[in-house]
């Protein structure tokens, strides 16, 4: 059975385990369980934006054989929502999250595609009530601490931290949590393995989004060998970070 209290910035789970595998209804927002923990395992969230619907399922193959089973597909393309069907459909063991949701019919959408877990760059109310009407758990993006209110006034206490390197990287996140223990996030834009180890080992970070996981001469030339093998690097990465 899960508790809820409701603090200072909205309602927040305070019992029950995270991978119950299963989202609960608080105040009709659905939050996370079971995804936080296998996204927080995962580590590193490959942001994929496909060029063409026939690149998606053998890029989404190749990550998965090096380890990474959970993938953001980007809406920022024409093939983009038929990226996130084809992969729901041909990639069961994968965990896809449908990303760059910027008007609320996109949740519908991507709901019907078989998404399982939506991300935006920015938040806004329109945006929250598009998720509860979708029921699909979703990671709104903030940059400030403003922002960050805002979502958890509506119990987001997950958000996607974007952009991260501009909007001051590790130093800000650290400067987050003094005013919001609560909060967890996904940091994302200028997370590359250069500073991976100062984001991963920070306990409020869940995952770091990152590109290069998938450089685009890559997948151009279908290349899947090399995003394989990137795959490979960053789960032994984040392996032996945080002891998996």
């Amino acid at each position: 059975m899960t508790d809820v209290a409701i603090g200072r910035y909205g309602p927040r789970v305070t019992t029950g385990h995270m991978a119950t595998g299963r989202f609960e209804r608080v105040n009709g927002i659905g939050l996370m369980q079971g995804y936080v923990e296998r996204i927080r395992r995962c580590g590193v969230v490959p942001v994929v934006t496909v060029p063409d619907i026939e690149a998606a399922v053998p890029l989404t193959q190749a990550l998965a054989d090096g380890g990474i089973d959970v993938v953001e597909l980007t809406l920022r393309t024409a093939a983009g929502l038929k990226a996130v069907e084809a992969v729901a459909r041909q990639c069961p063991d994968v965990l896809v999250i449908a990303g760059t949701l910027t008007l609320p019919e996109h949740f519908a959408a991507v709901k019907e595609a078989g998404a399982a877990v939506a991300v935006s760059p920015g938040f806004n109310e329109p945006l929250h009530h598009a998720a509860v009407a979708a029921d699909l758990p979703w990671l709104p993006g903030i940059a400030t601490a403003s922002e960050l209110m805002s979502a958890m006034a509506l119990g987001r206490s997950l958000v996607k931290f974007f952009p991260a390197g501009l909007a001051g990287g590790v130093k800000m996140l650290k400067a987050l949590s003094g005013p919001f223990p609560d909060a967890t996030f996904c940091p994302t834009g200028g997370v590359d393995p250069d500073n991976l180890k100062d984001y991963l080992t920070l306990p409020q970070v869940v995952c770091v989004g990152g590109s290069w996981l998938v450089p685009l001469k890559a997948v151009t030339e279908r290349n899947w060998g090399q995003i394989r093998t990137l795959a490979q690097e960053a789960r032994d990465r984040v392996d032996a970070l945080r002891g998996n």
